[in-house]
């Protein structure tokens, strides 16, 4: 979890195609480096999460309520207009949104669980109170399949092998394929693979937080799913786990901690 709260800090600099950088050779923290609303929103459904609920509709029902608590407590950080109208209303539905917000909070999912079944379960639990079109659903779960996947000793080729075979991404690309004309875009469609794709070429939890920023477009949002891949993989650096701990509002540190307890 905290690791896609890391992606959005770095990222949030080089956010929208006119702060695109296209490399990764960048501070990795600065004077303009923030939380946004990715790490509102994965501290959201962390809470729920960890009030255990029993089923799908309770689930629901706690991560939406959760969802907009925690954004009305912070109504600047960022939001879309789509989902800003959700928030603000309190008997909204779904609005049908394939967008990569569902992948990027859902980090928890896919730690707090079991089995693969269980995580993708409670993974698409925490898309539907907004993100309930089929791809949008479906983005949340192939991340937290990647992050299961990865805390359990899965190799990086047996996570490709998986998220391609399961959830239909290509994940054959590379990078430097993938680089040259690739801008802002906020669909799961177009967001996910390419983060998946950073963390297989990664090295090491800094470089595949970089390698998503390198990409452009939604930094912000595509380092938050690559870092919380890359957490699980390979952990957090003591530097940069402070660094970013330093810029957290207070009132998320009892979510962190109570869930760094319960995956303990």
């Amino acid at each position: 979890m905290l690791g896609a709260i890391i992606g959005d800090i770095v990222g949030s600099p080089y956010e929208f195609d006119y702060h695109a950088i296209k490399t990764t050779d960048f501070p990795l923290f600065s004077d303009a480096s923030r939380w946004t609303d990715d790490t509102v929103m994965t501290v959201a459904v962390a809470e729920a999460l960890l009030t255990r609920p029993q089923s799908t509709d309770e689930g629901v029902a706690a991560v939406g309520a959760s969802l907009r608590r925690w954004g009305r407590a912070f109504p600047h950080a960022g939001y879309g207009a789509r989902f800003g109208g959700w928030l603000s209303a309190d008997d909204q539905p779904p609005y049908g949104s394939y967008g990569n917000g569902s992948a990027m909070r859902v980090s928890a999912a896919g730690w707090l669980y079991p089995t693969l079944g269980l995580t993708e379960r409670w993974a698409a639990v925490t898309a539907l109170p907004t993100h309930d079109q089929p791809e949008g659903v479906k983005g949340a779960q192939a991340t937290a399949a990647a992050i299961f996947l990865a805390r359990t000793g899965a190799t990086k080729a047996e996570i490709k092998t998986y998220v391609t075979e399961a959830y239909a991404y290509d994940l054959s690309r590379t990078l430097d394929d993938i680089r040259p004309t690739y801008h802002h875009v906020e669909s799961c469609q177009q967001t996910v693979p390419e983060a998946i794709i950073a963390f297989l070429e990664s090295t090491d939890f800094e470089s595949a937080v970089r390698l998503a920023v390198s990409l452009g477009g939604d930094a912000d949002t595509l380092a938050a799913i690559t870092g919380s891949i890359a957490e699980a993989f390979y952990g957090i650096p003591d530097d940069i786990r402070g660094q970013a701990m330093r810029r957290l509002d207070p009132s998320f540190l009892p979510v962190l901690q109570r869930f760094r307890e319960a995956k303990m």
